[in-house]
């Protein structure tokens, strides 16, 4: 589900006037690919929702930076969500790679060459080449493009912002310079918030935030002349508030324990205030909870050194309810729902439901898994031996899986050509089809494959539902345990939220919008 992709003021060099010599073709093969690649993630991910668009400046060029959780998958979801033309720096070793070499090249990118990659060349050669990839992005940037850069360095799988390298403060002063008195360049911070950036079919938010203030004493155009040792405490400097900003952005937790039952609690509160307002707020989608987690986030920070004990005795409280939960297999809002166990118009839903599950999707259900397995094996087995580290996974699976499946239902398409046309010489009475019987298996194997992934969460949604409605009535004491003491744990985090300005709104239901959505 793609919720808002381009802004109608930003089709690529809509804003850029005349686009010089040569540049006609870079466009139409940045659209291509672009296109393309939104197409496959479109494929990969459940959801997408991109945000903020309203913030980017119109006229002028500027700097996306990002945090980088999740390899090759990152960059191809802003390429393909920022509404002007992106120009990427990328590590010259990449350029190296078939198939993605091209790719890079075609979409504009520019070799980056590391210090760390180039140890057999002079350190006045490893330079004098990194200044020349400097220039090459920033005079992008002088035109009206952007640029987008992922400060850490190197992709990782921690819950926060790890280190940033100086480069893209660096980066950003030499555009400066090159910009020669017109608008200087914005930096613009992206948070990217997957449901689980490893698996296929989650969901993701992407979400572009307002331009960093730059403080008055960075806000500044380096002279010529200046030492060295200036330009660096500068770059130091700016390096911190790109810091500061991406931790914010991000909602980086201390770890990943931390970052669930903040989770946790956004969830809780919202179950809580549905409760009281006498809703069915039903399922949330990835915006809400990213900005309900948010405010947990600020609550959680505001008062972390002020009120350590209350901190303390609330995380405490959270993880004995959390867990409590988690043995009953619920959900914060099915504390709430008591359905009728003896409707007769359950009966019939649950007895059509049960038709439809059991009896009429299965044999499409089983060609998708004949056809789609063994490829689905072999992509998440070659992702698990190929990746390095975790992070690399969803990259893997993502570029394996863009090849791998098609080429499995065209396989599939002529194995059944085949073995029709051999069939007809057998029994006469056949009708001679192999175009269609091939195009039918090729289909059956997407349509299948599509079916097999809903049929899975069917099926878990089916037993959730039978599991919740058996385990209330045998543990009645115990719901209503949990149902105080979700009262109690909202009441807290709603009190640790008074005073601190929080992201988003409240609404009378209790659903939590950005802004004034």
């Amino acid at each position: 589900m793609l919720r808002q992709v381009l802004h109608p003021r930003c089709a690529p060099w809509s804003n850029l006037g005349p686009r010089p010599a040569g540049e006609a073709a870079l466009t139409r093969s940045y659209a291509l690919i672009v296109g393309f690649f939104r197409a496959v993630v479109r494929a990969f991910f459940k959801e997408i929702e991109v945000v903020g668009l309203e913030h980017i400046p119109e006229g002028q060029g500027g700097i996306l930076v990002s945090w980088h959780p999740n390899g090759m998958v990152d960059p191809g979801l802003i390429l393909t969500h920022f509404p002007q033309v992106v120009v990427f720096g990328a590590r010259h070793g990449l350029f190296r790679v078939p198939m993605l070499g091209l790719l890079m090249r075609a979409v504009g990118s520019v070799p980056i060459y590391r210090a760390m990659d180039l140890k057999s060349l002079s350190a006045e050669e490893r330079s004098r080449r990194n200044v020349e990839a400097l220039d090459a992005l920033a005079e992008r940037v002088v035109d009206g493009h952007y640029s987008c850069l992922f400060p850490e360095g190197d992709s990782h799988d921690s819950s926060y912002v790890t280190e940033l390298k100086t480069g893209a403060a660096r980066f950003y002063y030499r555009a400066r310079v090159l910009s020669a008195g017109n608008k200087p360049p914005v930096i613009i911070p992206v948070g990217l918030h997957y449901d689980a950036k490893r698996a296929f079919r989650s969901k993701v938010l992407v979400a572009f935030h307002p331009p960093i203030p730059i403080p008055e004493h960075l806000d500044v155009e380096p002279v010529e002349g200046e030492s060295l040792e200036d330009s660096r405490d500068r770059a130091r400097a700016l390096t911190v508030e790109i810091e500061r900003s991406l931790r914010e952005v991000v909602h980086a937790t201390e770890d990943w324990e931390l970052h669930h039952l903040m989770h946790r609690g956004r969830k809780l509160v919202r179950a809580e205030r549905a409760h009281r307002a006498g809703v069915d707020l039903g399922p949330t989608d990835i915006k809400e909870r990213t900005v309900g987690f948010a405010r947990i986030w600020a609550g959680y920070y505001a008062h972390r050194d002020k009120h350590p004990k209350l901190i303390l005795e609330v995380l405490d409280r959270a993880r004995e309810y959390d867990a409590d939960l988690r043995a009953l297999g619920l959900e914060d809002f099915e504390l709430d729902r008591a359905p009728k166990l003896f409707s007769m118009g359950l009966v019939l839903l649950l007895l059509v439901q049960a038709a439809l599950v059991y009896l009429l999707l299965p044999p499409m259900v089983l060609v998708g898994a004949v056809i789609n397995g063994p490829t689905a094996l072999v992509v998440w087995g070659g992702s698990k031996i190929m990746a390095k580290r975790k992070k690399d996974e969803a990259t893997i699976k993502l570029l394996g899986g863009m090849v791998a499946f098609p080429t499995t239902w065209v396989a599939w398409g002529f194995l059944a050509m085949a073995t029709h046309t051999h069939m007809v010489q057998l029994f006469e009475g056949l009708p001679n089809t192999p175009v269609l019987v091939g195009f039918v298996f090729g289909a059956m194997g997407f349509v299948g494959g599509a079916l097999l992934l809903r049929y899975q969460r069917l099926t878990r949604d089916t037993y959730r539902a039978l599991r919740v409605r058996l385990t209330r009535r045998r543990r009645r004491s115990t719901i209503e345990r949990l149902r105080k003491e979700r009262r109690r744990l909202c009441d807290l985090l709603v009190a640790m939220g008074d005073g601190v300005e929080l992201p988003g709104t409240v609404t009378r239901e209790g659903r939590i919008t950005f802004g004034d959505e």
